[in-house]
């Protein structure tokens, strides 16, 4: 029986071992995250812009839509889209004579409520590296003949990044381990992968700690590679 094998025989990548399943459930940890940061990325951005816009319409809009999120836990996200959304999916549907669309994709759904959670919080930082740009740097572009394109390749982008970068760093994390919300739609990521083992081998804290270090992997070369784009991008605003 499983209980019975040794630590590295149930961590390891034989025949009795979980070390494989382990590994997917890392990148389909990684996956989620990343498809929900590319989410909130495109929806921050979007949202910046509605703030930063002179109708107010659209200015409340992103208003609301940061109070909502940011007020509400992510979880409550996750079960509202993966087990609400079909319901209020099926009674659009019969509305038009078409039949109910079903479950969405596990991946789908959690990738998207985190994103849409996500990006409630970049925005707020795409917003404010917007704002740390000098406007007389801009206006000093335009005099010099530098056109839309030229202006943002120049002077605006890298100084936005220069300032965004640290905090998206921190969004991204967060993003990492809420991940693991996920695990409640039967994604097979690390968390839904750990719970399965440890309920199948009756070993918790085994897989329980094995999750804990993939988590730790995950986020300190996270980490590690945010430090580097940082330096990098600091060099290219003209930082040290």
């Amino acid at each position: 029986m499983d209980a019975e094998l040794s630590v590295p025989a149930l961590l390891g990548l034989g025949a009795d071992g979980w070390g494989w399943a382990l590994m997917a459930g890392a990148g389909l940890t990684l996956a989620v995250a990343l498809a929900a940061m590319a989410i909130g990325s495109m929806l921050g951005a979007a949202l910046a812009a509605a703030e930063a816009s002179r109708r107010v319409w659209l200015v409340r809009i992103a208003a609301t839509y940061g109070l909502v999120m940011r007020g509400v836990p992510e979880l409550l996200v996750v079960l509202l889209l993966y087990f609400g959304a079909p319901g209020m999916l099926a009674g659009v549907a019969g509305l038009f004579g078409l039949p109910a669309p079903g479950s969405p994709p596990a991946f789908l759904t959690g990738s998207l409520a985190i994103g849409l959670v996500s990006a409630a919080y970049q925005a707020e930082v795409f917003r404010g590296g917007m704002l740390a740009v000098p406007r007389g740097q801009i206006e000093a572009a335009m005099a010099a003949g530098m056109g839309p394109v030229a202006r943002l390749r120049r002077v605006i982008l890298p100084q936005v990044l220069h300032h965004v970068l640290p905090p998206l760093g921190n969004i991204w994390q967060f993003n990492l381990k809420d991940s693991a919300l996920v695990s409640i739609t039967g994604l097979a990521e690390l968390m839904r992968v750990s719970l399965v083992a440890a309920g199948s081998t009756r070993r918790p804290f085994v897989f329980f700690a094995a999750a804990m270090v993939l988590y730790l992997i995950l986020t300190s070369a996270s980490s590690a590679l945010f430090r580097m784009i940082e330096r990098r991008g600091s060099r290219w605003a003209g930082g040290r």
